[in-house]
């Protein structure tokens, strides 16, 4: 029995030894990390909790205030695993006003009403692209016996403001597909696809080919030329989404024809009407009028036909492996609208901080304005961060949320970010990148068995985000051995 004991408490203080050694290991490379030259001017800030335990175990400056980027989609996505559920599905229906005659005219309109879906008319499913939503939507009025329509098509996008953008996002992300914003009514992800040609030399000016969805209404100011082989997609689009022009500058690769671009869709509410007047005009449904929006909900309507989105929880984890703005920015959006009866970006973060005051968790130091963390407003610390994932990791939502999380060597935009994780060591987590700002935060399970949450931001950094990235790698390698 004694001899028992003895080596119990020797395999305590070996083990004990061992995290202490990891631990002055990882604190000896976030200070290699941290003097470099090129972060002389920067705030890296690193915590980690091992939540089995119960107890920080590594602090550096983790309470200093930073931009988030993308982490912010933790935030966003596991408070509506919270609020909505995983099995909640965005609802968008189509409706009429009026009466239909036995000749099968409809003497009234109808009415797409928007349930914030951000998948409605997504390109990258078969059951949500344009052609599928709008096959569904023609069956079902060519069921109830309409053939001509002698009113028009009205969207109602009114489930959310219509400001798609925050005031505080950049001119130069706006036009860009990761800037599109969310729309009460949103469709085709609120992007659309530009084809260019390059020129048959270096700096010659490309050719728009063609753009999809096919007859939307955008003018390209094309200002394009083309880059080397193999330089890929260097084209920033500007504009406004009230306004169908987008102008392009930049560079293609050349030799690679009909190179896609992706940029904001002008007004994705009337896309989605006026090509869906257009395919029910193909379908011999004739249209007496052009569409319009309507700013009020219509209380006198017949329901048609209800379509209902993939679940939150396919919805959450394409927002996070892939990080996906319009996602997060429509499910941050309608959590404003769950908690105060309209979807905004002010609603969405009372949404938010409501959910961190409800947990009992104290969050000075944090200030979060959009979804998504395109807006450099968006503060957070490290320490908070380690703190909100370990009252996560006692929710019920658990398990969904950190499924949705890339794992690393797996899945995700951190799927290949450590190749030579330590032995028996799992590790999921969240990226945020943008100019000057990188980090990561998440869970790690060790070889010992323990569950830790991690989170690790870099702002205001001299070298380029890859270099950043590599830097970053091997704080995150030492976590994982602790």
């Amino acid at each position: 029995m004694i001899q028992r004991t003895f080596l119990l408490l020797a395999s305590v203080l070996c083990l004990s030894t061992v995290c202490a050694q990891n631990s002055t290991q990882l604190s000896n490379v976030v200070h290699a990390v941290q003097n470099e030259p090129s972060l002389t001017h920067a705030s890296l800030s690193v915590s980690v909790y091992n939540i089995t335990q119960g107890k920080q175990v590594y602090n550096y400056d983790a309470h200093r205030s930073l931009t988030p980027a993308s982490l912010t989609k933790i935030f966003t996505t596991s408070v509506a695993f919270n609020l909505l559920g995983d099995s909640f599905r965005f609802k968008t229906v189509l409706s009429y006003s009026g009466t239909i005659d036995n000749a099968g005219t409809l003497h009234g309109n109808l009415y797409i009403i928007g349930g914030g879906d951000p998948m409605l008319g997504s390109f990258r499913y078969r059951q949500t692209c344009p052609d599928s939503i709008f096959a569904l939507w023609y069956r079902a009025i060519k069921n109830i016996g309409i053939k001509k329509i002698d009113g028009r098509i009205c969207y109602d996008a009114t489930i959310f403001d219509n400001q798609l953008l925050h005031d505080t996002w950049q001119w130069g992300d706006v036009g860009n597909y990761y800037g599109c914003g969310a729309s009460g009514l949103n469709f085709h992800e609120n992007l659309f696809f530009v084809y260019f040609n390059p020129g048959k030399r270096q700096g010659y000016l490309a050719d728009v080919d063609s753009y999809a969805p096919a007859n939307i209404d955008v003018r390209v100011q094309n200002e394009v030329t083309t880059g080397p082989v193999g330089s890929g997609d260097r084209v920033i689009v500007y504009g406004d989404p009230t306004s169908p022009l987008r102008v392009c500058r930049g560079t293609v690769p050349l030799g690679q024809p009909h190179f896609a671009v992706r940029g904001a869709l002008p007004n994705p509410p009337e896309a989605c009407a006026r090509l869906f007047s257009l395919y029910l005009r193909k379908h011999q449904v004739s249209i007496a009028n052009s569409p319009t929006e309507v700013f009020s909900r219509q209380d006198t309507l017949t329901p048609i036909v209800e379509y209902n989105s993939n679940t939150f929880y396919e919805i959450a984890q394409y927002t996070n492996f892939t990080s996906n703005n319009i996602y997060a920015e429509s499910i941050f959006k309608y959590l404003g609208y769950m908690n105060n009866g309209k979807g905004s970006y002010a609603n969405g973060a009372k949404a938010v901080k409501d959910f961190f005051k409800k947990q009992g968790l104290e969050s000075s130091g944090v200030h979060i304005v959009d979804g998504s963390g395109l807006s450099r407003s968006n503060r957070v610390t490290a320490d908070f961060l380690c703190r909100y994932l370990t009252a996560v990791s006692k929710m019920p939502i658990y398990n969904d949320f950190a499924m949705t999380l890339g794992k690393v060597g797996e899945s995700g935009t951190v799927r290949n970010l450590l190749p030579d994780l330590p032995k028996g060591v799992t590790m999921r987590m969240k990226s945020g990148n943008m100019d000057g700002v990188c980090g990561y935060a998440g869970y790690v399970t060790t070889a010992s068995g323990d569950l830790l949450c991690f989170a690790a931001i870099c702002n205001e950094f001299d070298c380029t985000g890859s270099q950043m990235k590599s830097k970053m790698t091997k704080i995150l390698y030492e976590i994982g051995k602790l």
